[in-house]
């Protein structure tokens, strides 16, 4: 397997980022880069990025939630950030990013975590919820989901469309599309940072087509997770974007199906897709909440 690694200088000086790396290897040597900052005895809060973002998506959450008392996590999916990227498309799918994410939760030994997850984070995070449901203690979910089969939402065909056909596939314009503000030119520079070379950005490209809408290889699995949310009874806060028309309504799913979705105070965030950019203050409320609720059952 052919692997690039991101020189280390395109990381340099990012704005609002001071965070120094960590790397865990997994899988026969694949490095896994992530954020863990808080002490080491307080509770985990794994925040999973999505696609094609990467850890610097939750820079505005990170310092709050370890001021609020938790343990931040905010790991690099492969192929994203400062992780190892695989430069064969072959090399991925939706059951290996699962599998790469389970065996990173395992080799540090996380427990009693609270996910907070959006985009892909939420697709790869609630597969882990669902499959090893003892580690976690509640989950925070924006702008996200887990379809099982569902036709593709107008918006996400353009989307899935646009990733595989166009000649150039810009990441930080394309996050600053998806915020309802406009990033710095500091900002979008770091969200290109991880992808310096076309091909690099393999990841970002291909994440689109596994997403299981209409026929799918990951349908099985994705109705497999959803039996297991069904009898999760631990916190499951929705916080979703009122500005978002890809995962708008989503979360009337989960509130309906998800046990322990039912009597939490579930709130609308204020932004776009990439609502940690709008609304971080929100996520991290959510966070909190799901926290306390956990305390309170």
């Amino acid at each position: 397997m052919t692997i690039y690694r991101t020189p280390d200088a395109r990381f340099a000086a990012l704005p609002d980022w001071p965070y120094a790396p960590k790397y865990l290897e997994i899988d026969g040597g694949l490095r896994v880069h992530h954020v863990d900052e808080g002490a080491a005895d307080a509770q985990p809060v794994l925040m999973l990025h999505g696609e094609p973002t990467w850890a610097y998506l939750y820079r505005k959450m990170i310092g709050p939630a370890v001021d609020a008392g938790f343990r931040v996590l905010a790991p690099d999916l492969i192929g994203f950030g400062r992780s190892d990227k695989p430069l064969d498309a072959g090399a991925y799918s939706y059951a290996q990013q699962v599998a790469w994410m389970r065996q990173w939760i395992e080799e540090l030994d996380l427990k009693n975590m609270i996910l907070a997850c959006q985009d892909w984070g939420s697709l790869i995070g609630l597969r882990l919820v669902a499959e090893m449901p003892e580690r976690f203690a509640g989950v925070a979910l924006s702008n996200g989901g887990l379809p099982e089969g569902q036709p593709a939402p107008r918006a996400f065909a353009i989307w899935r469309a646009f990733s595989r056909y166009s000649p150039v596939f810009p990441v930080g314009r394309i996050v600053n599309a998806g915020a309802k503000r406009q990033l710095t030119p500091e900002e979008i520079a770091a969200y290109d940072a991880p992808f310096p070379t076309r091909a690099s950005k393999v990841a970002a490209r291909i994440f689109p087509s596994f997403v299981p809408l209409g026929d799918n290889v990951a349908v099985p699995d994705q109705k497999r997770a959803w039996a297991a949310l069904e009898r999760f009874d631990k916190p499951f806060l929705c916080c979703f974007a009122n500005g978002d028309p890809i995962t708008r309504g989503g979360d009337a799913l989960f509130t309906a199906r998800v046990p322990g979705a039912h009597g939490m105070a579930h709130r609308a965030l204020h932004g776009g897709h990439f609502i940690q950019e709008n609304d971080p203050d929100g996520f991290v409320a959510a966070i909190r909440d799901v926290a306390a609720a956990g305390v309170s059952r």
